[in-house]
């Protein structure tokens, strides 16, 4: 969730303002083909000794393929992979990623009926940074369908009385806009930058009290709905704003609206005492310990934790396998949309662009997120019928590895050695 000055794939971190047009994670928008970046963190200069995953690259590369439970498929006809084959592809990718790596990775797919996962232990606990923003959006569009919020709603009327939110050219902040990154919001509270660059957990001290102080210091770089400015202020204002009309906490909101619905146990922001012993250390690069973030009073920017089968639920969801009123507030997600560039458009809570070697008017959506230790992809062909799930308990990127799976899903000539060699 916020970049590093040397890379520009981890947008989280505090880092230099782009000089290119950025996508979701601070990449520049992705041409036909390729997915914008992740969430990141600056290496920081305090490290803490968390010690290592006990599986190690060994037992992630020694781990099988699984099945998942998930809603009930209506297989809708197209090339369906052979069982086999969607494994053989999970298997590869998995491997991919873990060699030579420290921490672990688990990769999951799905397509029509079928589910493969392979890697460390499925039920695996990770930091998924800006994927958490899927849900936030999700989470609106519920409660816009409930008629508790409205989409084009001013932000400011969520807020407490006294707090001050900035507009221009006499445009409010609006909460679609937030979903979409087109408020005007700088990508950071205000003070931050500096902050954040000396510290190993940077979102710790972004309290209510603070983020909302800062806010009304803040100039908006654009008038609200007229641009795309990727934010983690303006998502995770979103969250806090929506958790507070609902009269409820962040964590309880996602697990209320979303997780239970959907049979997702693991997904949650705040982790009890067994959920703690599943979280699986993350690391650099390079494999050095890194600590876990707390993201406060924006965890609606990404501050939730989750497994793979977790979020194949969620990916199965986005491919129409959900309770008729999930199905609805997704249709609500696709269609609050901002165009970035000529091949790519924000919706709430995801990226879409072309499907790389689809066919004609196929899109991918998706979003990658990253933490101070972890990266991970959530990436959904609904034309293919196909989706991949990526979490690792590492810094390096998992982006091109599972667009490349995403891409192979679906292909009558797939085999393993197309999930590639590496970034």
């Amino acid at each position: 969730m916020w970049p590093h000055v040397r890379c520009r794939s981890l947008p989280d971190h505090p880092e230099r303002r782009p000089t290119r047009r950025s996508a979701p994670d601070g990449r520049a928008a992705p041409p036909p083909g390729r997915a914008g970046g992740g969430a990141g963190a600056p290496r920081p200069r305090r490290r803490g000794d968390l010690g290592t995953d006990r599986r190690g690259p060994r037992g992630i590369q020694a781990g099988g393929a699984q099945e998942v439970r998930r809603w009930p498929v209506r297989p809708r006809g197209g090339v369906t992979v052979k069982t086999s084959a969607l494994e053989d592809l999970v298997r590869a990718t998995a491997e991919e990623l873990s060699r030579g790596r420290r921490g672990a990775v688990v990769v999951g797919a799905v397509h029509d009926e079928r589910t493969a996962v392979h890697g460390a232990a499925p039920d695996t606990l990770f930091e998924i940074g800006s994927i958490t923003k899927s849900f936030t959006a999700l989470a609106l569009a519920r409660l816009s369908l409930r008629g508790l919020v409205r989409l084009d709603e001013p932000l400011r009327e969520l807020l407490p009385d006294g707090a001050t939110v900035p507009e221009r050219d006499g445009r409010a902040i609006e909460l679609a806009h937030l979903a979409c990154h087109t408020s005007g919001l700088p990508r950071l509270p205000k003070g931050m930058f500096l902050r954040g660059l000396f510290s190993s957990d940077p979102y710790a001290a972004c309290t209510r009290e603070v983020v909302l102080n800062g806010l009304g210091r803040t100039s908006l770089r654009s008038v609200p709905g007229a641009g795309f400015h990727y934010s983690n202020l303006g998502a995770g204002l979103l969250g806090l704003a929506l958790a507070r009309r609902a009269e409820t906490d962040y964590d309880t909101l996602i697990r209320t609206e979303i997780c239970r619905p959907l049979g997702m146990t693991d997904t949650q922001r705040t982790l009890d005492p067994d959920r703690t012993a599943r979280l699986t250390p993350g690391h650099s690069r390079t494999g050095r310990p890194r600590s876990r973030w707390n993201l406060a009073a924006l965890a609606g920017a990404g501050g939730l934790h989750s497994t793979v089968p977790d979020l194949l639920r969620f990916a199965r969801a986005q491919l129409g396998e959900a309770p008729a009123e999930l199905t609805e507030a997704i249709a609500v997600t696709r269609a609050t949309e901002h165009r970035v560039n000529a091949a790519a458009t924000v919706h709430a809570g995801w990226l879409s662009a072309p499907l790389p070697h689809g066919g004609a008017g196929q899109r991918l959506f998706f979003h990658n997120g990253g933490t101070g230790g972890y990266r991970s992809l959530l990436a959904v062909a609904p034309d293919r019928r196909a989706a991949v799930v990526i979490l690792s308990a590492n810094t390096v990127s998992v982006d091109n590895p599972g667009l490349r799976l995403l891409t192979r899903i679906g292909c009558p000539d797939s085999a393993p050695a197309a999930a590639g060699t590496g970034d």
